[in-house]
């Protein structure tokens, strides 16, 4: 049983074919979704689909701050509905709109909402991987998601030892980096995600949870370890991190 960590199944792409993108995902293993709601409009969009195999995280993107009070109050208002705060954290792309000293205010409220909450949180650190981890560890979050971590790896090991979780997509295909932090990391630190409809094997794809199973083989060549004890190890820590007991 796989499970797909931060998707975003409410995407213009995916959302009209939702039930056949759901039933490739099953066929392909992967029993359990997490879709992001990026947004207000996109978090109200998300909790519409939440089911059994699909659960929800709710957030905003870093670079793109409208609207996050709005999506507080959401999470608060749907705490029952609600698997995980994020994305959330800092994004140092050239041209992003909103300030770092912005960014940082609006993760420190994120951080402290999911430890009030007792949820996960999930990271986005585009370009910022060193920074967020050391704002997480400095207010002391807890249950962290790294979602699709393309930082630097030392501080990705620092981070692991602490607890965190960094969850690897498809891309890891053609991605060297996330070959080299799947190479430094243990195990027991790995989650699996697409991103979807983003993070594809080729950045050509238009991805589907349904490529976790590129994740899984990738994980399993650089580990030397079986593709069985991938999907084993990586459900119980998603299962660990996001509280679930119905999975295991």
């Amino acid at each position: 049983m796989l499970v797909d960590v931060h998707a975003h199944l409410t995407d213009e792409r995916l959302l009209p074919r939702l039930k056949q993108v759901l039933s490739s995902a099953r066929a392909a293993g992967v029993v359990r979704v997490v879709t992001c709601g990026v947004g207000p409009e996109d978090s109200m969009r998300a909790l519409g689909i939440r089911d059994g195999s699909v659960r929800v995280s709710l957030g905003v993107a870093p670079y793109d701050l409208r609207g996050y009070d709005r999506v507080i109050e959401i999470i608060r208002r749907n705490r029952h509905l609600v698997d995980a705060v994020g994305e959330a954290g800092l994004d140092l792309k050239v041209g992003t709109r909103e300030s770092l000293q912005e960014q940082r205010r609006a993760f420190s409220e994120f951080i402290a909402l999911a430890k009030e909450l007792d949820l996960p949180i999930v990271i986005h650190s585009r370009n910022a991987g060193k920074l967020a981890i050391e704002q997480l560890l400095a207010e002391k979050a807890e249950r962290v998601v790294m979602h699709a971590y393309d930082g630097d790896v030392s501080a990705a090991k620092r981070a692991a030892e602490r607890g965190f979780k960094f969850s690897i997509p498809p891309r890891i295909a053609t991605s060297e980096q996330k070959k080299a932090l799947v190479r430094r990391l243990p195990l027991e630190a790995l989650l699996l995600e697409t991103d979807s409809p983003w993070l594809g094997p080729e950045r050509t794809t238009l991805n589907e949870p349904k490529n976790a199973w590129y994740s899984v083989e990738w994980i399993a060549r650089i580990k030397g370890v079986s593709p069985e004890r991938v999907v084993e190890v990586t459900l119980r820590n998603a299962c660990e991190i996001f509280g679930w007991d119905d999975l295991l």
